[in-house]
């Protein structure tokens, strides 16, 4: 290691010397450490600040890394999604069987959740779950069902305009309970007045998001709901084929952007298919 040596560099032709460098063993040890240590940082470097990472297998790529956090949103609105089917079904099991339904703050899984909205957060606490079941006793949003649905006449001659363009997922049934139709459309879709009239109401409500409701000739109201964005207040007047909201997925009952669409004629939910070409 202390021996000394002598490299020298020779012109192949005319022998002359070129050039020369003396070094010792552990010189020469000393430079191939520093050497490697910066080979090992050049390295290091490029692949931490520049593209070439991307070319080692099994490195993500830009697209890559945005599909992964793109599904890990999926994921977990699909995973919100399944704890309210399992809250709606058991309220459902507890109905079939003559159990009163479970409160809200005892079929999910946080005694407070965050409802947002387009515009506003809505905190939904014991104190909130009382005033809403309060309201809804008292049926100040929704028309009072009957117990017999019959077929109005005097809508045969009228037109209706389509509220939303779109595939309907979840029919009219009334044996079961369901009083409107489910129309699935791409989402920020606009939502039509299916008739000329006026906004009677125009609200928030905890489990259907944002509802606007209108009242039209001849006893006939429309009811809109699970909206991302409401585009008239109550009192406006409307016009037929008009927007009024854009489609959203507001509110506790919803499972993805759709449009709860309901018809009442003199106080009497009626099947919209019926009366509306989709």
């Amino acid at each position: 290691m202390k021996n000394r040596y002598r490299v020298t560099g020779y012109n192949d032709t005319t022998l002359e010397q070129v050039w020369h460098f003396r070094i010792s063993g552990f010189g020469a040890l000393v430079l191939g450490v520093v050497s490697a240590i910066a080979l090992i940082a050049t390295v290091i470097i490029l692949i931490a600040f520049t593209g070439l990472r991307e070319f080692i297998p099994g490195y993500p790529d830009e697209n890559t890394r945005e599909q992964i956090v793109a599904n890990a949103l999926r994921a977990d609105s699909l995973e919100h999604a399944v704890h309210q089917w399992e809250a709606h079904l058991t309220n459902i099991n507890r109905l079939l069987s003559g159990k009163d339904p479970l409160p809200i703050a005892n079929t999910t899984s946080d005694s407070v959740r965050v409802i947002t909205g387009s515009s506003s957060a809505y905190v939904l606490s014991r104190e909130d779950s009382l005033l809403r079941k309060e309201i809804e006793e008292a049926d100040r949003y929704n028309p009072t069902p009957t117990t017999e649905i019959t077929k109005p006449q005097s809508l045969e001659n009228l037109f209706l305009f389509p509220p939303a363009k779109g595939v309907v997922s979840d029919m009219f049934n009334a044996k079961a309970n369901h009083l409107a139709i489910d129309i699935v459309t791409s989402p920020h879709a606009p939502v039509m007045a299916v008739l000329d009239g006026t906004v009677i109401m125009a609200d928030w409500l905890a489990e259907t998001g944002f509802v606007i409701q209108i009242q039209h000739d001849g006893d006939i109201i429309s009811i809109y709901k699970h909206n991302e964005k409401l585009l008239k207040k109550q009192g406006d007047r409307v016009k037929a084929g008009e927007a009024i909201a854009i489609v959203g997925n507001s509110g506790e009952l919803t499972t993805g952007p759709h449009l709860h669409f309901e018809l009442w004629y003199k106080g009497i939910p009626i099947d919209p298919m019926k009366y509306i070409k989709f």
